[in-house]
């Protein structure tokens, strides 16, 4: 008669493999490092090459199992390339992180409060709504679709298919945040509504659909404007918590939803906002 698994055990992912895109900064990296800490194999991918080999290189130095490939996600061909490496290079796919994503252009508002001239659904951009629309949205099914694609296939471990896919979403698939762009949150609001629908859909296969919806972090996102103090002021106050977030927070959480620790989860919205969306603070 087998034991029942101790807590901690059940975050174990050595010898799992796992794909991140947008992985070379941010929110993404930190997953990417989470994946390789946990004894993962990882590819990491991003639009920008020459950061996704360097941080790759960076944690092969500390001695991870860890490769890089150049990879828009809007590109539905190239995507699917990256996955089939993927699968060469590490046998198949466990864990996949559908992370990339934008959030480029100015909110109705700017951060002192003020209209922003750019940002009225009638003055903004549309070539933004198509770009931010096609990365965060299209791009997080294409990723999620090749994910399925592999997991669906016998797995490495256990002979059954299966695996865990964790996409990015946001507190703005929630609420309406007057300095985010337009377009970036019904992008975000239609991912968390795909991974419930894929989760209900691919239970009976052992695949495991589940979102992290982050509040504000210090990432590259938004052309780095939350590493600007004015834009980050501006951001603590509006946090119940009094402060955004730095992306070893999210960790964990990657780890549980990646893991066996998280083996009765699909479907799930995991927001971590320093409670934003619970509603306005200040």
């Amino acid at each position: 008669m087998s034991q029942t698994p101790k807590a901690l055990e059940q975050f174990d992912i050595a010898g799992r493999s796992a794909i991140v895109t947008g992985g070379a900064s941010g929110i993404g990296l930190a997953y990417a490092e989470t994946m390789a800490e946990g004894g993962a194999q990882v590819t990491l991918t991003d639009v920008d090459s020459e950061a996704a080999e360097r941080e790759a290189a960076r944690l092969r130095g500390l001695g991870y199992d860890v490769r890089a490939a150049q990879l828009d996600v809007s590109d539905r061909a190239r995507t699917g390339q990256v996955f089939d490496e993927h699968e060469a290079a590490f046998g198949g796919l466990d864990i996949a992180f559908a992370n990339a994503g934008v959030g480029t252009g100015p909110g109705f508002w700017d951060p002192n409060g003020h209209r922003a001239p750019d940002g009225q659904v009638d003055t903004y951009d549309p070539a933004l709504w198509d770009k931010i629309i096609a990365i965060n949205l299209t791009g997080a099914y294409n990723t999620m679709r090749e994910a399925v694609r592999l997991m669906k296939k016998p797995g490495r471990r256990n002979g059954r298919t299966g695996g865990s896919i964790i996409a990015t979403s946001s507190n703005a698939a929630l609420i309406c945040e007057a300095i985010v762009p337009l377009p970036y949150m019904p992008a975000k609001a239609g991912v968390s509504h795909m991974v419930k629908h894929l989760a209900f859909e691919l239970a009976e296969y052992h695949i495991r659909v589940n979102a992290i919806l982050p509040g504000p972090f210090v990432t590259n996102i938004a052309d780095g404007s939350l590493k600007d103090p004015v834009v980050r002021e501006a951001w603590d106050k509006s946090t119940p918590m009094g402060r955004i977030a730095e992306t070893y927070q999210l960790k964990p959480l990657a780890l549980y939803l990646a893991s066996d620790a998280s083996s009765y989860v699909t479907g799930s919205q995991m927001l971590i906002d320093g409670g934003m969306a619970l509603g306005k603070f200040k």
